[in-house]
């Protein structure tokens, strides 16, 4: 024996394949092989957001060419009935479902994930997320509503919570030298999940329809096979660097950041801070306003622009016929993907920039500019300037998706990597708050104005613009408020050598970096970001080309 539970043949005595013992990197393995198997992850659960594709054709499940409406349908009868159609605002509930259990699955199970590791939190992640699917698609077959829910809204989001926490400690630990490039290149998968999924579930749907069928069903257990497949293959991917690595030739700045700390803090004490729950009102205000733009961009753009988007400047929307109002749907539904691609180029491109200005300096961007911009919509909405408009809410949404890849970094600045990933658990009810918030107060504000004899235009969405304006106003208010912690809440340094000591004993290699990370992006790691690259290019394309009808 050369080490306490490891054989000298560098097997792992008494230890299960899914154990964070067993994926201790040893020497020779490369860093940039991480990050594209968070990415598979990813870009898998993230088909949460395109779920709403399923809607109509669910809600035609017994009619197929019609829905079958019932008058007398209430949320509760839809539940169980098994001779009535669904309606959308039945189905949506899965949506709401979604990110509920997300953010309360994350603060839950965050504290085992860091015991376990990642890869065991992804194989539970992709079993819950897939066979919740699969639980769905028998809902669909026996016209049982109550079945999706607990399928896909309940099992699926517990799925959601442990995937999308799984790698944000472990990609952390493998670039501290760019923190925010690291977590943005594994989050932006999360918001580029629904530009793959929602084009390929369209092809299944189109592909599996029958005079008798309308095709989900098939659709979801076809893609719960695909996702598991690619799920697995980013659980079994995921590596854990040695206590005490650090990049080959890399060391921490003798100039640190005073809101930077090499310290670390425990998850019991993470929530007693103030710093946590400002940063916890800074994501849940970010988020709020941002989600209420991606639950009303379709209606919006047709709304404010109407016949302008079809070359008729002088007709309201009232004034258009079916096939001229189908006719701007489409368009809008471009308008919806573009602001995905921003949503996904945002996560990258902020959370990278956040390595270089520093996380709290990135929010203060998010939350000025976000300011500016919702101020500054109305009026180009009434100008009918389409380009100016588009690309406000364009940088929106980039900021909204960026917030989400710079909070992890964020609460590593501020409580160290210790238990960060548990700690993000806690701090995504933030975002489960915000799936509550903000689309109920777009919603609401829009169904006043309509009640008040507003009509449909420019002006029926100014007051929800002001309104998201002062949201921001208020995380720009907690931003400013976090400071750096007081040496009281930090671990002693033999707490966090007795924590770590465990993953110390099974590295059977050279110790420190010698070996580790290295090899950048060789033939192998080359390889892993194809399998995920690919997809993702695929659904870019297919993203595009539906936007093109928006600027003609």
């Amino acid at each position: 024996m050369t080490a306490a539970g490891t054989r000298t043949d560098g097997a792992l005595a008494g230890v299960g394949l899914l154990d964070r013992e067993r994926i201790v990197a040893r020497p020779g393995f490369n860093r940039w092989l991480v990050p594209p198997a968070a990415l598979a992850i990813h870009l898998c659960i993230g088909m949460a957001y395109g779920f709403s594709v399923f809607w109509l054709p669910l809600s035609k499940s017994l009619g197929i060419t019609a829905s079958t409406a019932c008058p007398d349908l209430t949320l509760a009868s839809a539940l169980f009935t098994t001779t009535c159609d669904w309606r959308v605002a039945d189905l949506g509930w899965i949506y709401t479902l979604f990110f509920v259990l997300l953010g309360s699955s994350a603060a839950i199970w965050g504290g085992w994930l860091e015991r376990a590791g990642p890869r065991k939190a992804g194989v539970v992640s992709a079993c819950c997320w897939c066979g919740g699917i699969i639980l769905a698609a028998i809902g669909v077959i026996t016209h049982q509503l109550w079945m999706m829910w607990l399928g896909a809204g309940v099992i699926g989001g517990i799925g959601l919570g442990l995937g999308y926490i799984s790698p944000v400690s472990t990609l952390i630990k493998w670039f501290p030298d760019r923190r925010g490039m690291a977590t943005g290149m594994a989050i932006m998968g999360f918001g580029g999940g629904a530009m793959i999924g929602a084009p390929l579930a369209n092809l299944l749907m189109n592909n599996f329809k029958t005079d008798s069928s309308v095709g989900v069903w098939q659709t979801f257990i076809v893609m719960a096979v695909i996702y598991f497949v690619f799920m697995m293959g980013g659980a079994f991917g995921y590596r854990i660097p040695p206590a005490g690595w650090r990049p080959e030739g890399w060391t921490p700045p003798a100039a640190k950041s005073t809101m930077i700390t090499t310290k670390h803090v425990h998850l019991r004490d993470a929530h007693r801070t103030k710093q946590f729950w400002l940063i916890w009102a800074v994501l849940c205000l970010n988020v709020s306003a941002g989600i209420g733009v991606i639950g009303m961009a379709s209606p919006m753009l047709q709304e404010i622009f109407a016949g302008s988007l079809i070359g008729l400047p002088d007709v309201g929307f009232a004034q258009l016929d079916a096939g001229q109002k189908a006719s701007i749907a489409t368009i809008a539904a471009g308008f919806a993907g573009l602001l995905s691609l921003f949503n996904i180029g945002g996560r990258f491109f902020w959370a990278s920039l956040s390595d270089k200005i520093g996380r709290k300096n990135t929010y203060y961007c998010f939350f000025v500019l976000g300011i500016v911009l919702y101020a500054l919509a109305p009026t180009f909405a009434g100008m009918g300037n389409k380009a100016l408009f588009v690309l406000s809410f364009g940088i929106i949404l980039s900021m909204y998706g960026g917030g989400f890849a710079t909070i992890p970094a964020y609460l590593a600045d501020i409580f160290g990597t210790q238990f960060v990933g548990a700690i993000h658990g806690r701090l995504l009810t933030a975002w489960a708050t915000a799936g509550i918030v903000g689309p109920v107060v777009v919603n609401y504000i829009r169904e006043a104005q309509i009640a008040a004899g507003v009509a449909p235009g420019p002006t029926l969405y100014t007051g929800t613009m002001y309104i998201l304006a002062g949201m921001l106003a208020l995380g720009l208010l907690a931003n400013a408020l976090i400071r750096p912690l007081s040496d009281k809440w930090f671990m002693s340094d033999d707490e966090v050598a007795a924590l770590q000591a465990k993953s110390a004993a099974v590295n059977a290699g050279p110790t420190g970096s010698f070996g580790i990370g290295t090899g950048g992006l060789d033939a192998k790691a080359m390889l892993a970001w194809a399998v995920v690259g690919i997809p993702l290019l695929w659904g870019v394309w297919v993203t595009l080309r539906a936007t093109f009808a928006l600027f003609g």
